[in-house]
């Protein structure tokens, strides 16, 4: 199944405990495109870029098999920039620049190559452009996936609403999850949340995992324990890009294979955070890939006798 990506290609600067980098490329977009191609996972990109966007970039996503088709150059712009420090425990983070530049005028254009996607994840953007692009599709895909943060509940929650009823899987943090239903629980809040339209509910926990609700049904995955973490920037995308990679490889969207993808999400985003920005992610192959899933599956995996 194909993949279409809509979100951010941008630049990052990131300072954490362990060092800090000049202009980086980042951006939602970027690595669930990287991640797709790791998994050979036929993607699409839609996005805007300024023409200081380095051709090398593009050239990355060519040679990945990532459709830029759909990935506008404002040649007179500049591309997106968000720079932050990381605090020392890396769950809490300060802003230090963000520059929207050709984002804030962005208007998705959907190239007829990938018109027939089977999977839209339409990343954290506006909700009001997050809906464009479901009208732009000749058809619906199959499966629509969401991002969305706190900031759009605070400044567009009614169009976001409109989005939310038309996604089949959310993608969210804890936080987000409490203020879109209102609920501390997240069982109520996913329960909430599920009456809004979404079929299957992402509840996203950092460090400690994610939670998938589906009906009545829930499955709760750990974070892997890493020896060294530099940089937590991108994992939410590397997540979200294996979630959906997965989804594509197998073509089925029960809830068996929705915990499947679950794990090869958080798998995947935790080799993003070994490296600053997307350098680990492009080093990773299938071997690696393999021996993480097996991490996991022991991680995860025990008996237990009472008597």
């Amino acid at each position: 199944m194909k993949l279409l990506v809509v979100g951010s290609v941008a630049f990052d600067a990131i300072e954490t405990p362990f060092g800090k980098t000049d202009k980086i490329l980042g951006g939602a977009a970027t690595y669930i495109g990287i991640t797709s191609s790791i998994l050979g996972v036929k993607s699409g990109i839609v996005s805007v870029v300024g023409g200081d966007f380095p051709q090398e970039y593009l050239d990355m996503f060519t040679d990945r098999d990532v459709n830029i088709e759909g990935i506008e150059i404002v040649k007179e712009g500049k591309t997106f920039f968000w720079a932050g420090k990381y605090h020392n425990d890396l769950n809490t983070r300060d802003t230090l620049a963000t520059e929207v530049n050709v984002l804030e005028n962005f208007d998705p254009k959907i190239p007829a190559s990938m018109q027939d996607a089977e999977i839209l994840l339409l990343g954290n953007l506006h909700p009001g452009v997050q809906l464009s692009v479901l009208e732009k599709m000749n058809k619906r895909p199959k499966l629509v996936i969401l991002d969305t943060m706190n900031f759009w509940m605070d400044s567009a929650m009614d169009i976001l609403k409109d989005m939310i009823a038309k996604t089949d899987v959310i993608s969210i943090n804890d936080e987000e999850a409490r203020q879109l239903s209102g609920e501390y629980s997240l069982v109520k809040a996913a329960k909430k949340i599920h009456t809004m339209g979404p079929e299957y509910v992402i509840i996203k926990k950092g460090e400690h995992g994610a939670l998938l609700f589906h009906d009545n049904k829930v499955f709760a995955i750990p974070a892997l324990p890493l020896e060294e973490v530099f940089d937590p920037t991108g994992a939410g995308d590397t997540f979200a890009g294996g979630f959906a990679a997965y989804l594509a490889k197998k073509g089925t969207f029960d809830f068996e294979t929705m915990k499947s993808a679950l794990i090869v999400g958080s798998a995947m985003a935790s080799f993003t955070v070994e490296k600053f920005g997307t350098e680990r992610i492009q080093e990773v192959n299938e071997a690696d890939i393999t021996n993480r899933l097996k991490q996991f599956k022991e991680l995860t995996t025990f008996n237990v006798e009472l008597q």
